[in-house]
């Protein structure tokens, strides 16, 4: 039986109190529908559907896993049918452009909606999940006639998509590929190639799967400038719309991963399959992170699933679980012993889980707000502002949240003891399909150097500035309050030594090219919890004011403000380690020969 429980009220509390989405959709074009009502009523029809449906799916979709046969590939029980229900209520179109069947609503709702749906069941969650960047890339570009042909089928979620970069001699470094394509009389391309790790590559939940597929053209330069993107379906449509024949692509076999049984990761075969060429020839790469980028706040989105799920679990065991005496004396004299949840190690762990939770649903909300300004300003400089914000939260919200979603993971389990090592509990699945996370879409190293290095050192800082004034203005505006004074001071100490640092790397990096590689996790997992700590005091804030005007929901607020005070006294602490080892420099990850590794053996 299945515990999960929709968590709407903290939800709401940042949609509403915290960031002000009322507001937000009145200001942009064609989210005026996006109002209080229509919001809380797709928010708990999500809830209903993920706590009824798609939960009591997960341990069976980690139990059975898929299976693969020549035919094809068979998905767990019941994941047919709960998706076929998905489709039938509209769902994957929630956020697509109504001229493509789609509703028309704001990505951030479809965020909300995805964030119920993925705690419910990630694996079931990455079949429609991975559709939606294949659709915003041919929305992006595609021809009309592109458009006419595949937008209809993957909004209303006939068809699913997916991405195919990946290949076994090459990971991020996507310049080694080497599928290629070759050009007919027709206009179409042959494609030849194997991918792997393609999540959702093969399945029998959808009629028809879009792959959109990196490969090389015959006169190709070499390396990432000579890179296209290609559409290649698994079964070729006709021009009236209608499925035609089946195209030369298969799946060659799934893997036996660590986790997220529930979905097919596909080694995908492409024999000189049908495909046809998506945006300019060459330019598939930068195509293809309009794929990328959205997958990445997917991915971010999954780093918080796991830190909400290892909380939901861990705090109901920690209530129910009798386990010694308090140090303090009995805290339930009428019991054998008292709830774990006594324990000031317990809630060392719940409280580390819950402020990531909390902290991170913030930050991913932001930049879902980011994205509907990207998507739907028409303020030019408004627009500016937003992707530059966006481009820079990106790799820490990815990164960080899925880094900070392990270790939340793992806290479940250890809150639980030895039973959270056994299956039936959930928690030790919870590990298993959280690890991927910082993984896939570039992996924490790679998110790193794209903070770091092109974002920040490339910008000469004007990307972190973006989001320091942000930061600095929140601080100078909660000035001479005296109840935000424990939250502001130090904020506002670390955004200016933020700025420092990165001037110090910046300097070492013109001197060494390797300093920056030395630096960038610790630079991106330093930034994340700054972040954070702007989100949470902002909490704090809200918490205060509700609580000055006399809330009935006292206790909600007062947790708040002791979670924003665990974050600040036991979690952003974790900052200066970090700052002293990316300011360590290079020497001591370099100096060791390489041949010197393996002495002693």
């Amino acid at each position: 039986m299945s515990h999960y429980k929709a968590p709407l009220r903290d939800i709401r509390f940042v949609h509403d109190e915290l960031l002000g989405f009322e507001a937000h959709y009145q200001s942009l074009p064609g989210c005026e529908d996006a109002t209080p009502d229509m919001v809380n009523a797709i928010l708990e029809e999500a809830a209903r559907f993920s706590e009824e449906v798609l939960a009591p799916l997960n341990r069976v979709g980690d139990r059975e896993g898929c299976t693969w046969t020549a035919e094809g590939v068979k998905t767990p029980t019941g994941f047919k049918q709960a998706y076929q229900q998905f489709v039938e209520g509209g769902w994957p179109s929630l956020a697509h452009d109504v001229a493509h069947g789609g509703q028309g609503l704001p990505e951030s709702l479809a965020m909300a909606t995805n964030e119920l749906i993925s705690q419910a069941n990630w694996a079931w969650s990455m079949y429609p999940g991975l559709s939606h960047g294949a659709m915003n890339t041919l929305q992006a570009h595609g021809t009309p006639e592109q458009q006419h042909t595949y937008l209809e089928p993957l909004v209303s979620g006939r068809w699913t998509g997916t991405m195919c970069l990946t290949e076994a001699h090459c990971g991020s470094d996507l310049g080694l590929l080497r599928t290629r394509a070759e050009p007919q009389a027709d206009g179409s391309y042959r494609i030849h190639g194997t991918k792997i790790f393609i999540s959702a590559g093969e399945h029998d939940m959808a009629e028809n799967i879009v792959h959109i597929v990196l490969a090389r053209l015959p006169d190709a330069p070499e390396g990432t400038k000579g890179i296209s993107l290609f559409i290649v379906p698994k079964i070729l449509p006709k021009a009236d719309g209608s499925l035609g024949e089946r195209n030369a692509l298969s799946c060659g076999s799934i893997e036996h991963k660590m986790g997220i049984h529930g979905n097919a990761t596909c080694v995908m075969n492409f024999d000189g399959a049908t495909g046809f060429l998506i945006g300019p020839a060459n330019k598939g790469l930068n195509c293809m992170f309009t794929f990328m980028n959205v997958a990445r706040l997917g991915t971010a989105l999954q780093g918080l699933a796991h830190s909400e799920v290892a909380f939901q679990g861990a705090i109901r065991y920690a209530r129910e679980r009798l386990q010694m005496r308090s140090l303090s004396g009995p805290k339930a004299p009428d019991k054998p012993a008292d709830p774990i949840i006594v324990h000031p190690d317990v809630r060392r762990m719940l409280l580390t889980i819950k402020a990531f939770a909390e902290g991170n649903r913030a930050l991913l909300y932001y930049a879902a707000k980011l994205v509907d300004v990207v998507q739907r300003s028409t303020d030019e400089a408004q627009k500016q502002q937003a992707d530059t914000l966006l481009a820079f939260i990106t790799p820490i919200a990815k990164a960080f949240m899925t880094e900070t979603g392990f270790e939340s993971a793992n806290h479940g389990v250890q809150v639980y003891g030895g039973h959270g090592y056994i299956a039936e509990w959930g928690m030790e699945q919870n590990v298993r399909d959280s690890r991927i996370s910082c993984l896939y879409e570039g992996t924490t190293g790679i998110q790193a150097l794209d903070l770091l290095g092109r974002k920040v050192l490339m910008s000469q800082g004007e990307v972190l500035k973006a989001f320091t004034k942000v930061v600095h203005k929140f601080c100078q505006a909660q000035e001479g309050k005296a109840e935000l004074k424990e939250f502001v001071e130090p904020l506002a100490k670390l955004n200016k030594e933020w700025g420092d640092i990165t001037l110090k790397i910046g300097m070492s990096a013109m001197q060494d090219r390797e300093e920056v590689g030395a630096a960038a996790v610790d630079y991106l997992m330093y930034s994340g919890y700054v972040c954070l700590a702007y989100f949470w005091a902002d909490m704090a804030r809200v918490a205060h004011e509700q609580l000055a005007a006399g809330t009935s929901e006292t206790a909600f607020y007062q947790a708040k403000l002791h979670t924003a005070r665990f974050y600040y006294q036991r979690l952003l602490p974790r900052t200066q380690a970090h700052a002293q080892a990316m300011l360590a420099g290079a020497s001591s990850l370099m100096a060791l020969d390489e041949a010197d590794f393996s002495l002693g053996y």
